[in-house]
């Protein structure tokens, strides 16, 4: 005689009974190839499936990730980039911006341009290129020097364009641009008379560093020279810099301790930049 067994009710509204049945059909909690909510219950108190709270992952766990993921869609390496874009997505503890931003980035069907510009620099090859800035507009590029490289958090495309409208990088390096990889939408190669040329403009630009960071600082690949002033302690330092734009937000974080010597339209910009940040904080 077969042994009667207990049931319970589940009070649940339908949408809660909807989320119910999708869970347990992603599970794999059927009866034949329907999906069980019976069965869902049963395979979480036989412990054949697991139930763990979804928001108590850290923001630095969920920004470290993320970066992860990013890097690995600069990298090409689109497939891996979308499997830890969706273990992310899988989470409670993401905020509404950061889950559309996922969303868009990683589940739509953007075009991976990574490969097609790597062939281009292994061949010097001058290409033309479509991208789209933060606010949506569309630049069109003729490319005759380009090569990758990683600033702060990810990998950015930098290169050498015959277009400088646009451009608010002083005069002698208007022609640099740095690009995000995520937001290129087209490429194309060049007809053959174009020429490839063999690196991006450049300034020399003078530091002087002051303090204990004259101490402390480490010389970087791109400084020509670094050297103690005689009977001061004062290092200087001349850097070669391709984008005033990287530079700046780099050496900001000296604070007092170091200053622009030259080229002065640089020192300038450094200026202009303080007073303006000096006049927002007198007049708020």
């Amino acid at each position: 005689m077969s042994r009667k067994q207990q049931t319970i009710t589940l009070s649940i509204g339908e949408t809660d009974k909807a989320k119910l049945e999708q869970l347990a059909l992603e599970l794999g909690a059927l009866w034949g190839e329907r999906a069980n909510i019976t069965q869902l219950m049963k395979d979480i108190a036989r412990r054949r499936l697991r139930v763990a709270h979804n928001a108590n992952w850290s923001e630095e766990r969920i920004r470290a990730l993320v970066q992860a993921a990013n890097l690995l869609l600069d990298l090409d390496q689109v497939d891996t980039a979308a499997i830890l874009a969706d273990l992310i997505l899988e989470r409670g503890e993401l905020s509404v911006p950061l889950r559309a931003e996922l969303e868009t980035r990683y589940r739509g069907e953007p075009a991976s341009w990574r490969s097609v510009i790597d062939s281009y620099i292994r061949r010097q090859q001058p290409f033309r290129l479509l991208y789209q800035d933060a606010a949506e507009h569309n630049w069109y590029f003729t490319v005759r020097h380009a090569c990758i490289r990683f600033r702060e958090k990810r990998l950015y495309l930098e290169i050498w364009t015959e277009e400088s409208n646009g451009n608010s990088d002083t005069s002698a390096l208007v022609h640099n641009w740095t690009l995000r990889l995520d937001r290129l939408q087209g490429v194309e190669v060049m007809p053959a008379q174009g020429e490839w040329r063999p690196a991006l403009d450049y300034l020399d630009v003078e530091l002087s560093l002051f303090g204990g960071l004259a101490y402390a600082y480490q010389p970087r690949p791109e400084d020509i020279s670094c050297e103690w002033l005689a009977d001061q302690p004062v290092r200087r330092v001349v850097r070669r810099i391709t984008s005033t734009f990287w530079f700046l937000r780099e050496i900001y974080a000296y604070g007092p301790d170091c200053l622009i010597v030259s080229p002065p339209d640089v020192r300038e910009r450094a200026q202009l930049h303080l007073q303006q940040a000096n006049q927002r904080y007198t007049s708020s």
